[in-house]
């Protein structure tokens, strides 16, 4: 894993662990909860802006860095959302997969059952944000490899918390032109499922659905040349 200090709150830092290929973050105890807004978003860039290669498989077994002791499979909630992480017993800190830190940030729900049918309209498989597996829709709305329900970004949500965590992350004032963009952006997803042939819609089976919203908010997101 590679170290990554990110700002945290009151002139802090947050030192943290990051596997890119297997899409795997490390929080040392709290640390999740002591990141500043800029800290948030650039942790959602960094995960929207992740190669499309083949996700390198996890361990069944994992194991806290700091004690060694096995980590311990945890389900919790934030709000209305539930999210899964591996935790340390001795409370070192915990493992997070990057789509079960946007499941806790709030940027992720899963499909609506008329979503599903519309997505089967349009593409037959698409790839799992969690672990990458294949997901066939013709027989399944779940990953058959990790079980987690197909799950999209959740356009609404990302507008008003990327615009919440712009404006708290930089002192300058924000783009005005930004709520029209992420407005547009959200636009264009939902439009996707009902536009066969969309280049959104190539782009989830080959990516994830999950990646491929975060590409299309991050396009908007980008400062013009």
């Amino acid at each position: 894993m590679a170290a990554m200090t990110l700002d945290g709150h009151v002139g802090t830092s947050v030192a943290i662990d990051v596997c890119e290929p297997c899409g795997l973050i490390w929080f040392d105890r709290y640390e999740s909860l002591q990141l500043a807004p800029a800290s948030t978003l650039k942790l959602f860039r960094m995960i929207g802006e992740r190669p499309n290669g083949a996700q390198a498989p996890i361990a069944t077994f994992l194991h806290c860095p700091r004690c060694t002791l096995r980590l311990i499979p945890t389900h919790d909630r934030q709000r209305a959302t539930p999210f899964e992480y591996w935790r340390c017993d001795r409370e070192d800190g915990r493992l997070i997969t990057f789509f079960n830190f946007l499941r806790e940030k709030d940027f992720i729900r899963p499909l609506s059952p008329g979503q599903i049918e519309e997505l089967r309209q349009n593409i037959d498989v698409v790839k799992c944000s969690n672990c990458g597996a294949p997901v066939d829709l013709v027989r399944t709305s779940t990953c058959a490899h990790c079980g987690s329900p197909l799950s999209m970004l959740d356009m609404k949500q990302a507008e008003q918390l990327v615009q919440q965590l712009k404006q708290a992350a930089e002192p300058k004032p924000i783009d005005p032109d930004l709520p029209l963009k992420l407005l547009q952006a959200r636009r264009e997803v939902e439009r996707a499922f009902s536009a066969p042939g969309h280049d959104w819609m190539h782009r989830a089976s080959s990516a994830g659905l999950v990646e491929a919203g975060l590409s299309v908010v991050l396009d908007w997101l980008k400062d013009p040349a």
